[in-house]
C-alpha cells in the first residue's frame, strides 16, 4: 500500500509539473519580453509553418527524442510524456489566456512565468520518471562526447536562439531574465518537491539526471 501511495505521489507530480510547465511557457508568451531558448525556435518555427508553438514544440520534442536512439538513450514515462503534454497545456493556456498590452502587465507575467517554470521543473525532475528529451540529448553527448554538459548545453542553446530568432521567435530580456534565473530556481524547487522513498527514509531526487543540465530546467 505505501509503495502504491508513492507511485500515485509521483505520477500526480509529473503530470503537474508538466501541465504547469506548459502553463508557465505561455505565460512568456502572452508577456512578449522574450522566451526561453527551446521556445524561441518553436516560436520561430510556429510563424514560419502556420502551426501552434505547442504543436511545434510536440513535433521538436519527438525529432530530439529520435536523436535518443544513436546516442543510446532509454526514454522513461517523464521524457515521452514531456512530448506532449507540455505543447497540449501551452496551447490551451494561450488559447485561454487574453492578451497582454501594458507594460505593467506584462512584466509581472514575465517573473511569475519565470518563477512558475522553476517550480514546474522541480516538480516533473523530482518525480524521477526520466529526462525531458532535450536534457537527455545532454547527458547523452555528454556520455559520448566526454564534454562538459554544461558546454554541451551552452552550445546547443545558443544554436537554438540565433536559428529562432532569424526564424522570428522572441528574444528579449525575459530570455536573459530566464538564462540566469531558472538554475537557482530549479534547483530550490528540487529540494521542495524532493520524493520520499517508498521506505520514507529518505529522498529522491532527478534519478539519473546530473544536475549540471539543469541551466534552463
Amino acid at each position: 500500500m505505501q509503495a502504491r501511495g508513492h507511485l500515485i505521489r509521483r505520477l500526480v507530480q509529473l503530470y503537474a509539473g508538466l501541465v504547469l510547465y506548459g502553463l508557465s511557457s505561455a505565460l512568456l508568451v502572452k508577456a512578449g519580453l522574450g522566451l526561453e531558448p527551446w521556445n524561441v525556435l518553436h516560436q520561430g518555427l510556429a510563424e514560419r509553418t502556420g502551426l501552434t508553438i505547442g504543436v511545434v514544440l510536440i513535433i521538436v520534442g519527438a525529432v530530439v527524442l529520435l536523436l535518443w536512439i544513436p546516442l543510446r538513450q532509454r526514454p522513461g514515462l517523464g521524457t515521452v510524456s514531456n512530448v506532449f503534454v507540455i505543447g497540449i497545456a501551452m496551447d490551451g493556456a494561450l488559447a485561454a489566456f487574453p492578451e497582454a498590452h501594458a507594460l505593467a502587465v506584462r512584466v509581472p507575467l514575465l517573473v511569475t512565468g519565470v518563477v512558475l517554470n522553476g517550480a514546474a521543473t522541480g516538480l516533473y525532475i523530482a518525480a524521477a520518471f526520466g529526462p525531458g528529451p532535450r536534457d537527455g540529448l545532454m547527458t547523452g553527448l555528454h556520455r559520448r562526447t566526454g564534454r562538459s554538459i554544461r558546454t554541451l548545453r551552452t552550445t546547443i542553446e545558443l544554436a537554438v536562439v540565433v536559428t529562432g530568432f532569424a526564424l522570428g521567435g522572441s528574444v528579449g530580456v525575459g530570455t536573459l531574465l530566464y538564462a540566469v534565473s531558472i538554475g537557482p530556481l530549479a534547483q530550490f524547487f528540487l529540494r521542495v518537491f524532493a520524493v520520499p522513498t517508498a521506505s520514507g527514509g529518505s529522498t529522491v531526487v532527478a534519478t539519473g539526471t546530473p544536475r549540471g543540465v539543469i541551466l534552463r530546467r
